[in-house]
């Protein structure tokens, strides 16, 4: 049997967070090229190398599978969560995950900063984690500071629950995907469905958008997606609007009302869960559909010593600056 070229580029999947622990490296990818393994082929990908980074948080990627949820039909076709004891509150009405990114995607249009770095400069964000121990109650709350180049070809600094480390720059014939590169960011399209076709292949610059997406690459498209609206908070005009849209049009993509976020607040989750689930989920405002932060699982240890963690994490601030390790 040979391996798709998906499975190629899974392979040097890296999240640009601490590397794993052997146990944990093995079981996520064999989980991933298990349920990638029956993917449709996608188009010839050219000599550059990519590298998947799409883990939501190195604990995200410690947890792939589906999510089951409770469905019902609503006015536009689409279906959502209806948890038992479901009220009338904004948070918890029931609305399509299709309704609420498109109003996620109209929020941020209306609310939209635009910048212009420049190549050689760095996007400074400011990431509030609250981690609670499900089993004891315990919650800590970390700041996460990070620092990513520009063009992605200078060091970047990276923090995850408090600990921080140099992430070195793609090396020769590699790419980082989904990618931080402002200049390749600018070249992904902001209409949803041609996004959706580019998410397909990392690899190629000029995605075929003709061709249907066949049913096998949508898990690709899934965590590309993902990957993109997580490890990207700063982004040209247009395109997180767009990622908003096209993740409506995912197969499996569903809504769930009453999901709160690190401060507190109702809101209404969208989660992926398809044939590569992720646990995570991303909060939004039930009223405005303004995003909120994202709510994940994060586990450790093995047996009798595995721990499971609630992750709740949002975007406290973001900056352009002129040096790794500068504040604003």
């Amino acid at each position: 049997m040979h391996d798709s070229p998906e499975l190629d580029r899974l392979r040097d999947w890296d999240a640009g967070a601490a590397p794993l622990d052997d146990d944990t490296r093995h079981r996520v990818r064999a989980r991933l090229l298990a349920a990638m393994r029956d993917a449709a082929p996608a188009p010839a990908v050219r000599p550059r190398r990519t590298v998947l980074r799409v883990a939501l948080t190195g604990a995200v990627a410690a947890a792939v599978a589906a999510t089951t949820l409770v469905a019902v039909r609503d006015g536009d076709g689409g279906t959502t969560a209806a948890p038992p004891g479901s009220s009338s509150s904004p948070a918890m009405r029931t609305v399509s995950a299709r309704t609420v990114l498109d109003g996620a995607a109209a929020y941020q249009r209306a609310h939209e900063r635009t910048v212009a770095p420049r190549d050689d400069q760095f996007v400074y964000t400011k990431e509030i984690v609250k981690e609670t121990d499900r089993k004891t109650g315990a919650t800590k709350t970390y700041v996460d500071e990070n620092w990513h180049s520009v063009d992605d070809s200078r060091r970047s600094w990276v923090m995850e629950l408090g600990k921080g480390w140099w992430s070195d720059p793609p090396g020769k014939n590699e790419s980082h995907w989904p990618t931080q590169d402002w200049t390749r960011l600018k070249q992904l399209p902001t209409d949803p469905d041609k996004l959706l076709k580019a998410m397909r292949a990392p690899s190629d610059r000029t995605p075929d958008y003709s061709r249907p997406i066949a049913e096998g690459e949508w898990p690709l498209i899934q965590m590309s997606l993902a990957g993109l609206l997580y490890r990207i908070p700063v982004m040209p005009a247009g395109l997180r609007a767009a990622a908003y849209e096209a993740l409506g049009k995912v197969p499996g993509v569903k809504a769930t009302p009453g999901v709160t976020d690190a401060r507190g607040r109702e809101g209404i989750g969208i989660t992926y869960t398809g044939r590569i689930g992720l646990d995570s989920t991303f909060v939004f405002d039930p009223e405005t559909y303004a995003f909120l932060g994202f709510r994940s699982t994060r586990t450790s240890g093995d047996g009798a010593d595995r721990k499971t963690y609630t992750q709740l994490t949002y975007l406290d601030s973001w900056a352009i600056v002129d040096k790794a390790r500068q504040r604003p």
